[in-house]
């Protein structure tokens, strides 16, 4: 469904209810398409520690490498 500004201010309690109930109310301001109305999807919670046991970190990984830190600074340091 497309609908002008106007129209969802006049009506917003029902286009908020065709949403809920799974349709794309598409807002537009004179007959151009600006936003979707759509029902609410909660994000999922992110699972955290899911390579633990995995992932090796080297001991010397925050070591400077003289390679690195020349393409970084040059000579001159």
């Amino acid at each position: 469904m497309i609908a002008n500004i106007s129209e969802v201010k006049a009506h917003l309690s029902h286009m908020v209810d065709r949403a809920y109930h799974g349709e794309t109310v598409v807002i537009a301001k004179n007959g151009t398409p600006l936003v979707d109305l759509v029902r609410h999807q909660p994000s999922r919670a992110r699972k955290l520690g899911l390579l633990s046991g995995r992932v090796k970190i080297p001991d010397d990984v925050f070591e400077m490498n003289a390679d690195i830190e020349e393409m970084f600074y040059g000579n001159g340091r």
